[in-house]
This record gives C-alpha cells, sequence and structure tokens, in this order.
C-alpha cells in the first residue's frame, strides 16, 4: 500500500459531519422571511446542504439555495452566527447563517417558491420564530437576529445556545 493509500483509508475513516447554510432575511418592519418546506415538520430558512464535494463554501451555498429556493440571488452580508448542533439519527451539523438584508417590497413580491421544496412563505415577528422555527434553527435564529440588531459580531452557538465560558 502507498502512502497516498494509507492518505485515503485515513480520510475514509475520519467521522462525518454535515454542514448547511442559511440567509436571514427581513422586511422593512423587522419580520424575518420563512419557508415551508413540504419534506418535514415545520418552517425554515432559505438554506441547505453544502456541496462539499464541489468545493462549495458556505457563503456560496446560501446564495445557491437561497436562488433555487425563493428566486432570490443576491450578493450576502455578514456571517452572524455558526452553530454545532446534534439530532437524533444523524450525524452532527455544522450551521452556518448569513445576512440577507432588508427586502423591499419589489423584491418580496419576485419570490417564487421552488414547488418540489416549498409550499409556502411568510414574514414572522421576531418574537415568534422559535414558534415556527422548531428546535435548534429557531434558537439559532433568534441569536442572529439579536447579533444584527446590538451589532455585536458573529456569534458561535451548540444546538443554538452560546457555549458557557469558564
Amino acid at each position: 500500500m502507498t502512502t497516498t493509500d494509507d492518505y485515503a483509508t485515513y480520510i475514509a475513516s475520519l467521522p462525518r459531519v454535515l454542514a448547511g447554510a442559511a440567509v436571514l432575511y427581513r422586511d422593512a418592519a423587522g419580520r424575518v422571511l420563512l419557508v415551508e418546506p413540504n419534506y418535514r415538520e415545520g418552517w425554515a430558512l432559505p438554506g441547505g446542504t453544502i456541496e462539499s464535494d464541489s468545493g462549495e463554501s458556505p457563503r456560496a451555498a446560501a446564495r445557491r439555495e437561497s436562488a433555487e429556493e425563493i428566486g432570490l440571488d443576491l450578493p450576502l452580508g455578514r456571517l452572524l452566527a455558526v452553530d454545532w448542533t446534534l439530532g437524533a439519527g444523524r450525524p452532527p451539523l455544522v450551521a452556518y447563517l448569513f445576512d440577507g438584508g432588508v427586502l423591499d417590497g419589489e423584491q418580496l413580491a419576485s419570490i417564487r417558491l421552488q414547488e418540489e421544496e416549498l409550499l409556502s412563505w411568510r414574514l414572522v415577528e421576531p418574537a415568534e420564530l422559535t414558534a415556527h422555527l422548531l428546535g435548534s434553527l429557531g434558537l439559532r435564529t433568534l441569536e442572529a437576529y439579536r447579533v444584527l440588531e446590538s451589532g455585536e459580531g458573529t456569534v458561535e452557538l451548540e444546538n443554538g445556545r452560546r457555549p458557557l465560558t469558564p
């Protein structure tokens, strides 16, 4: 066996981590844009899986998924949150959440849903986020919204919460 084979075997033996990226869009009133998937319970943010096999970055994935899911292909703002989440029946997930900015009336009117994956979209008040977004997604989105409001830098999360620091 060659060194290349040894390295490939080593890489194949490493644990797997999923990676996803989403976008937090708001309207002028500060409401958050949510989408309703047809393949699972609850609501979501525009976003999805990072295609790491092709070398896609989290930012590129968030923009691609937004364009595919709701027809908005807009430059993204800063990274708001990175969340390490554990879930039953799947490997750990690292979730990146980017600022999509404030959408005007024309942009909201131009939203076109990817019918293969989405049923509808809506704007939700920040106080209602955790009622619509299940589990760590709701907590992550609320923390990201707080980062936007406060001007704080990117927040590190574990299962949607800020980790305790010594």
